[in-house]
């Protein structure tokens, strides 16, 4: 349940930012079905998390699945959320930068308010945990999730891209720091599910442009992610699943 500490301390044990809805909850079952145990980490979708955390500890109940709650934007939330988690179930083997804002505004649009909010989640939340996740945890993995419009300037999604765009390159510098205890990877994305409030037919009609014309769905994710936990050579990596996106 929920509030049971961790059930066996020999059990992997991974931190998801964001695991409550969307591709952060099909990260989150996929790997409770692989044996994991689940630091579930949300903020505004408590009881999204916790009714996951039921579900995944009746799917299995060897495992230890707790919810963690923490605003991204609120620096000490985030300080906070490693050192809560260790102290509540162990050290976390893999932290996944899920969580992101994803709000569009072009350069011309955009207030210094609005881009330090979409900063402070997409990129200093992911810094912050990931020094905490090397001090504290000292060996595992990192997976980042960036975005397939990193290797674009359009500026549409100034802000965010923006924010991808760093993240990718913290990626890199935390894979030269931290290793070889720790890996550290990237994974881009590109038309996997529909921004809220749209259906499947906006992903189709943009699919007709990128060299794969379908979206991707969850599953070429899912594969992704298991590659960079599998492959113990790989570091500082960028895998673009996105139908090709990024070559257009």
């Amino acid at each position: 349940m929920e509030n049971e500490p961790r059930k066996n301390p020999h059990q992997k044990l991974a931190l998801i930012t964001g695991a409550a809805q969307r591709i952060g909850r099909a990260m989150a079952e996929h790997l409770a079905a692989q044996g994991w145990s689940l630091a579930i980490h949300c903020n505004r979708s408590k009881k999204d998390a916790t009714a996951l955390s039921h579900s995944l500890s009746q799917q299995f109940p060897d495992q230890a699945f707790m919810v963690f709650k923490a605003d991204l934007s609120v620096n000490h939330e985030v300080e906070n959320l490693v050192p809560e988690i260790i102290r509540k179930i162990g050290k976390p083997e893999l932290l996944i930068n899920n969580a992101s804002v994803f709000e569009p505004g072009n350069l011309a649009q955009t207030s210094s308010l609005f881009f330090n909010r979409i900063i402070q989640v997409n990129l200093n939340a992911p810094f912050l945990l990931s020094r905490d996740f090397a001090n504290l945890c000292k060996k595992g993995i990192i997976i980042n999730f960036v975005d397939t419009r990193i290797v674009t300037h359009q500026s549409n999604f100034a802000a965010y891209t923006l924010s991808k765009k760093m993240l990718w390159e913290l990626t890199k510098m935390g894979a030269v720091e931290f290793g070889p205890e720790i890996r550290v990877n990237a994974i881009a994305p590109g038309l996997t599910l529909p921004p809220e409030g749209k259906n499947e037919d906006y992903l189709l009609n943009l699919a007709g442009k990128i060299p794969m014309k379908r979206p991707g769905g969850i599953q070429p994710l899912l594969q992704t992610l298991d590659f960079i936990l599998t492959n113990d050579y790989l570091t500082g990596q960028l895998l673009f699943c996105d139908g090709g996106e990024n070559l257009i």
